[in-house]
């Protein structure tokens, strides 16, 4: 696809860019590659072809949700900086 000077500059323009003289043609070049990709992707043929949500067929993996006992409450409050009640306790958070 072809693009002008004068549509550079005007999205230039808009972006807020100052392009120096050098800098244009390159711009050009650059913006022509993009939008030919972009020509090449909406006109691949994708008829007959499922509809995907992703790229593979992944799903999440959540371990069911199980209430364990824990034997040893002892051990695992030596770890607490504080306990209260056989509990962890925590600086209030919320005022």
């Amino acid at each position: 696809m072809q693009v002008s000077r004068e549509e550079i500059l005007h999205i230039a323009n808009l972006a807020r860019l100052n392009l120096e003289e050098n800098e244009i043609e390159k711009y050009i070049d650059n913006l022509e590659d993009i939008l030919n990709f972009a020509n090449i992707v909406n006109n691949a043929p994708v008829e007959g072809l499922d509809i995907t949500i992703g790229a593979n067929e992944a799903k999440n993996v959540f371990r069911k949700d199980e209430v364990e006992v824990f034997e040893d409450n002892s051990a695992l409050l030596q770890n607490a900086p504080s306990q209260d009640q056989n509990m962890f306790k925590i600086p209030k958070v919320i005022q």
